[in-house]
């Protein structure tokens, strides 16, 4: 079941809300007063936006329908908005602070994430939902 959740097309919706309610997630927990310095001792400011906003782009990937580059253009061009939506609401936190630099890093980790995506995904599928294909034919 996790297989087709992550891959098959039928579940592309479902991939896309799980993004947006992550991200929602990433805004409401980043935004706790201290909960960042907690973080930030075990993870710089660069690896936590370099993964929370690759995993994003993964997921909005493969929760976008059409062809690969316009998947690739919607993950890219959402991933900036929301890295900028986050960093905007930040620069009004007494305790925060808005940083182009880390909206600079959502950008990077989205496009390294995204580009071999953009080759490799139905590879990708083709492979994990293969096995599971098979099975459903016997």
């Amino acid at each position: 079941m996790l297989t087709r959740y992550c891959f098959s097309e039928q579940y592309q919706g479902w991939r896309y809300r799980t993004a947006l309610i992550l991200y929602a997630l990433v805004i409401l927990i980043g935004d706790i007063p201290g909960a960042r310095a907690d973080i930030g001792q075990y993870a710089s400011g660069v690896v936590l936006h370099s993964i929370g906003y690759g995993v994003l782009a993964l997921i909005l990937f493969s929760g976008t329908a059409g062809s690969m580059l316009r998947r690739a253009v919607h993950a890219m061009l959402m991933v900036a908005a929301m890295g900028a939506l986050d960093e905007f609401i930040q620069s009004f936190l007494p305790y925060r602070h808005g940083a182009v630099s880390d909206w600079l890093v959502d950008i990077t980790a989205a496009a390294i994430v995204v580009l071999p995506l953009t080759f490799l995904w139905p590879k990708i599928v083709a492979a994990a939902l293969g096995p599971i294909a098979a099975r459903e034919k016997n």
